[in-house]
This record gives C-alpha cells, sequence and structure tokens, in this order.
C-alpha cells in the first residue's frame, strides 16, 4: 500500500513537472518566429543609434577643439562624461524597464536622445557642448540593457547566445561606419552635420518603435502588473535607478564585469587617440581616412558578436550533455576564454609596439590588422558574458546587463580621461602594455570563474536564475 502511495505521488510530481515544461515553452512561442526576428531587428536598430552617438564623436575631436579654441584633451573629456552619463542612463531605462515594460521606455528615451543630438550639434561654448553630450549619453543609455533584456523575454536559454550574437553585431555596425561617417561630415562639411543626423535617427526609430514594436515582457513579469493586482487604479512609480548596483553582490557577476570592462578598455585605448596616434605617427590629416581607419575594428565586431553566439550556444548544449543534463551557467564563459587569453591583449601590445617602433606606412598597415583582431577579440569575449549576465539573472536580465555595463563604462570612462595624458608622457607602446596587462588579469579572473564559479554563486545569492525558469 505503502508503495502504491509512493508510486501515485511520484506520477503527480511528474505531472506537474511536465505542465510547467508546457507552460516554460508557451512563454517563449507567444511570437512566431518572423516576429521574433522583426524585434530583433527593432531593438538592433534603437542600439545601433547609441552607438553612432558614442562612434562618431571621436574622429571630430581635433576640429572641435578648434572650433572652440580647445584642446583635444580638453573636448576628450567629452567622451569620459558621456560614458558616465550613459552608465546612470542606462541603469534608470533597465530598471524602468523591469516595471513599465520595454516599449514604453524606448517611446521616452529616444525622443530625448534626438532632443539632444540637436543641442550638441547647436552648441556654443565647450560647457554647453558637455552639457549636452550627458543629456544625449543618457537618453541613449538603454539601447543596449533594454535590448538586451527584450531578447531575453523571447529568446529560451538554448538559443539566446546566438540571438545576442546577431544583435550586438548589428548595433556595433555602429563602432564600424559612425567614425568613418564622423570623420567624413567633419572633413567634407561641419562635425555639427554628423549631430543633425542623429537626431533625425533618434525621430526615425521612434516612429518605427511607436508603430511596431510589441511589449516583450513575459506575462506578469512586469512590477506594474503585481502593482495593479494590489492597488486601486493607476499611479506613476518612483524607481530607485540605482537598485540594480545590488546585483554586484554577486563575486560572479564583479569577476565576469572587470574581464569586460579590461577588454573594452583595450579597444578604447587603440581608437580613442587614433587621431593623435596613427594620425601623427603617419602624417594623415584627413578626418575622413582617420575614421575610415576604425573600419578594421568594427568589421570584427560584426564578425565577432555573432560568431560568438554561436559558439556559446553550442558550448552550452555540448556541456549540458557532458554532464547528463545538469546545467552549470558558466559553461558559457568557456566560449571567451581563448579570445580573453590570446587576441584582446596580444592586438592591443603588438599595435602599440608597431606604432611607436615601425616609421613607414607598411606601420599603418600592421595597426589595421591589430585594429581587426582586437574587434573580432572583444566581441568573442564580450557577447558571451553578456547572455550569461542574462542566464544567471533572466527575471532581472535588463537591469544586470545596465548595472555591469554602468561599471564597466564607469572604469572605461576613467581609462578614456588618462590615455592621452598618458601616450604624451610615457608613450603609445608603454600605454597599451599597461592595458595588455590588465586584460590579462581579466583572463585570469574569467579563468577562476569558469572554474569555481558555482562555489562563488554560493557565497551570495542574488536571486539566481534557474534552467527551469529560463
Amino acid at each position: 500500500m505503502d508503495y502504491e502511495l509512493l508510486s501515485s505521488t511520484e506520477d503527480a510530481e511528474l505531472a506537474d513537472l511536465d505542465v510547467q515544461a508546457q507552460l516554460h515553452e508557451a512563454v517563449y512561442k507567444r511570437f512566431s518566429l518572423g516576429r521574433k526576428r522583426a524585434i530583433v531587428a527593432l531593438v538592433s536598430g534603437a542600439g545601433l543609434v547609441p552607438m553612432f552617438t558614442a562612434g562618431s564623436f571621436v574622429p571630430s575631436i581635433p576640429q572641435i577643439a578648434k572650433d572652440f579654441n580647445s584642446t583635444g584633451p580638453v573636448i576628450n573629456l567629452a567622451v569620459s562624461l558621456s560614458l558616465l552619463s550613459g552608465s546612470v542612463g542606462t541603469m534608470t531605462w533597465a530598471t524602468y524597464s523591469g516595471f513599465y515594460g520595454r516599449r514604453p521606455i524606448y517611446l521616452v528615451s529616444l525622443p530625448i536622445l534626438a532632443l539632444a543630438s540637436l543641442g550638441v550639434a547647436c552648441s556654443r561654448s565647450v560647457p554647453e557642448l558637455m552639457l549636452w553630450r550627458v543629456l544625449q549619453a543618457f537618453g541613449a543609455g538603454g539601447g543596449l540593457s533594454v535590448g538586451a533584456g527584450a531578447i531575453g523575454d523571447i529568446y529560451k536559454l538554448e538559443e539566446r547566445g546566438s540571438a545576442m550574437g546577431v544583435f550586438f553585431a548589428a548595433c556595433l555596425l555602429g563602432p564600424a561606419l559612425a567614425p568613418f561617417a564622423g570623420g567624413a561630415a567633419a572633413h567634407y562639411a561641419s562635425w555639427r552635420i554628423m549631430q543633425l543626423a542623429l537626431g533625425t535617427g533618434g525621430v526615425v526609430m521612434f516612429a518605427l518603435m511607436f508603430a511596431f514594436m510589441p511589449e516583450t515582457s513575459q506575462p506578469g513579469a512586469r512590477g506594474i502588473d503585481t502593482y495593479l493586482d494590489t492597488k486601486q487604479g493607476w499611479r506613476w512609480v518612483w524607481l530607485n535607478p540605482f537598485k540594480p548596483i545590488g546585483l554586484l553582490r554577486s563575486p560572479n557577476v564583479v569577476a565576469v564585469c572587470m574581464l569586460g570592462a579590461s577588454t573594452l578598455i583595450t579597444n578604447f585605448m587603440l581608437l580613442v587617440p587614433l587621431s593623435y596616434t596613427i594620425g601623427e605617427r603617419y602624417n594623415i590629416r584627413n578626418e575622413a581616412i582617420i575614421g575610415a581607419m576604425f573600419l578594421p575594428s568594427g568589421l570584427g565586431n560584426i564578425i565577432g558578436a555573432p560568431l560568438a553566439g554561436r559558439i556559446s550556444d553550442h558550448v552550452v548544449v555540448s556541456w549540458r550533455k557532458r554532464r547528463g543534463g545538469a546545467w552549470v551557467p558558466e559553461d558559457r564563459l568557456r566560449a571567451a576564454f581563448a579570445s580573453a587569453l590570446v587576441l584582446v591583449p596580444l592586438s592591443v601590445l603588438l599595435a602599440g609596439a608597431v606604432m611607436q617602433f615601425v616609421e613607414a606606412r607598411v606601420g599603418a598597415v600592421l595597426v589595421m590588422i591589430c585594429l581587426f583582431l582586437n574587434g573580432l577579440g572583444v566581441d568573442l569575449t564580450l557577447t558571451p558574458c553578456s547572455a550569461y549576465y542574462v542566464d544567471i539573472m533572466h527575471s532581472r536580465s535588463a537591469e544586470i546587463v545596465s548595472v555591469t555595463n554602468a561599471l564597466r563604462g564607469a572604469i572605461t570612462a576613467l581609462a578614456c580621461a588618462g590615455v592621452l595624458p598618458s601616450i604624451h608622457g610615457i608613450g603609445v607602446f608603454p600605454t597599451n602594455a599597461m592595458s595588455a596587462g590588465f586584460a590579462w588579469l581579466g583572463a585570469g579572473l574569467l579563468w577562476i570563474t569558469i572554474q569555481y564559479g558555482y562555489r562563488m554563486r554560493a557565497w551570495v545569492d542574488i536571486g539566481y536564475s534557474t534552467v527551469a525558469n529560463n
């Protein structure tokens, strides 16, 4: 009799698990494959405009400095300030997107981006330029975090890496094309023309989002849904935009974020001072040509992101089979280790050596190769990391992407502020060598997380996701 009761209980539990599995699958079948692709295209476009905002500014720095009777290092502060403002913006938009949904955030942030771009274009002084750049970066802040959250809403665990790879590849058309576009505008017309074009892009994306973007948040996942169930009527709820900072209590999140920061710094070390390194070294004064020199890095980004996404999905499925069906989130990070250890640090180190010691034009060609390899390595590293964040905190995916981007952006901003003084003070090669050293430290943190991630997650529980709700 006891055996029959036990058997009946087990059958009931299995039936309950089967129902849960069907409900879990149904969540990801709300949208057809074609509709999912359309959503990815929309959020990618909304992520592309902010990337253009950042990338098109750098080649214009010498002209802007000349227009305002200032210097390159002073105008370069606008890059650092915009990175810091973008960090605050990304946490703000991500926090509100978790409460009100993804669609409303796009409909609020894109007009701010468009208005601020107009303000940058009409700036008449350095302080005015700084102010509008800060607002512009704030409006652009939600592009990556809210987009990553939307993808996490509609793609399940085994498909998420590939979708994220496509999303990042599309967004990273910005770093590939924006410097050339910004440089060409600065050389043949004015840097202000590029800012007007960015404002127009923000208006166009707002119209597309308004017309075609559905709400992607999973049923009952928005904070406003729970709020309306317990309160009478609708009212605006103020949220703490810095709440996601609490997620940094996780040693896993901080370790992977430090890897991302050290990786991204190598990219900024190469690109931000390009006009003052390769431009002066090889006597290249044309802003359009300087802008075109950003293309190899962007091409590496575009190739690396979707490739990394597919590889990371394959690694997740492969290691899950090895473990007899058990899911270990840190397995996805294995896809990033080779690039973090080899491609990223060596590319920046070799580029610094070439720029300092190779005088002929062949040096410029070698630097272009290093830029491509760095761009490839950066996205082979960062894409699996971004998917990992969504995997371990699926219910707060936009928030965890935002806070890691914010921390990464703050660290990168400090590095950007010091890159030109460092190059002028100790030279290109020592500056790049320090950047490579930090990248190797980041690779060490990645290895530790891969090997001991399970124990590290046990130290502090921030509400990690399980395979059942992923």
